[in-house]
């Protein structure tokens, strides 16, 4: 207990000296995670979509060459930066470009390189994950588009996209959360980030473990609340669970929601509302045919009666 409480004075005594470089830290973190995310999930959507394009030996040969050619350079981009450490990369960016230029090509700003560095990395990972995406929703979406005559840029931004950006929502999650712990790599270049802040406070204090442990207790605050966060915003993308599932149409039927009257579709048994309202269109229908029959015996009937009168007035 004693050893507790020590790490919990070295911490307080920390945090009392260096708070302010622990928030600063912070702050830049989430920024810089939350920007290169951004950026990397534009990158990854143009190179997912630009990998999906289909083409066939009857398109022009231009067509099939230039298609081709991307489709390799994005495979060549993914591989290099999904391969190799955001570390390594940050310092062949950094202090690579000038050693090869002379000088006359470097980043004058700190933050520049660290957005490009983090930008690229999760561009490389979302590239994937969207080429994932598109392929994941219902190739007869896409047919069904193309039959009403929508190009297939319309098809992808109108019927594809949407769906791919909600299957891959966890995804773009989970790298912003990778972000916030990986952009600790990038005080290899100076970046003023959290664990920079730790670095130098144990530069100052000698005090490393108590450091690390701040700097634990607030990757992980981070980390949790993020999640959290993305977790609701999936919730909203899925919207009410709350709807009526049959139509007054009956020449409309929605997908999922028609029956046999004799069984019962996955949705419906999932819903119990949908269940209720199958059974009760399953017996209006009974009723309907029950009354139609009825119907046509009394049109047998009347028409029966009318050849009887008939024939008695002849006689």
């Amino acid at each position: 207990m004693n050893k507790f409480a020590q790490l919990g004075a070295d911490i307080a005594r920390l945090w009392g000296k260096y708070g302010a470089a622990y928030l600063s830290g912070i702050e830049n973190t989430l920024i810089l995670a939350l920007v290169g995310t951004v950026i990397g999930c534009l990158i990854g959507f143009v190179c997912g979509v630009l990998n999906t394009i289909p083409y066939t030996k009857n398109d022009h040969p231009v067509k099939r060459f230039v298609l081709k050619l991307v489709r390799v350079i994005i495979r060549i981009y993914v591989e290099v930066f999904r391969g190799t450490p955001m570390v390594l990369q940050a310092v062949f960016l950094y202090y690579g470009l000038p050693y090869f230029t002379n000088n006359s090509v470097k980043f004058t700003s700190v933050w520049a390189a660290a957005i490009v560095v983090v930008s690229i990395n999760t561009g490389a990972y979302m590239a994937e994950s969207v080429r994932g995406g598109i392929i994941s929703v219902d190739p007869g979406q896409t047919e069904g588009a193309k039959a009403i005559g929508m190009t297939h840029v319309q098809t992808m931004t109108s019927v594809i996209l949407p769906q791919a950006l909600r299957n891959i929502m966890p995804q773009i999650g989970n790298n912003f959360i990778i972000n916030v712990k990986d952009t600790s790599v990038m005080f290899i270049i100076g970046f003023p980030d959290f664990f920079a802040a730790h670095r130098a406070a144990v530069g100052a204090s000698y005090l490393y473990f108590p450091s690390a442990s701040v700097e634990m207790i607030g990757y992980l605050t981070m980390t949790l609340l993020a999640s959290f966060l993305l977790r609701w915003v999936e919730k909203k993308m899925d919207g009410s669970s709350s709807y009526e599932l049959v139509q007054g149409d009956q020449l409309t039927m929605t997908a999922g929601t028609y029956s046999f009257p004799d069984r019962r579709s996955p949705f419906d048994e999932r819903n119990p509302e949908g269940e209720k309202s199958v059974q009760r269109e399953s017996l209006r229908r009974q009723i309907e045919r029950e009354e139609a029959i009825r119907q046509g015996q009394r049109a047998e009937q009347r028409r029966d009666n009318g050849l009887n009168t008939q024939q008695r007035g002849e006689n």
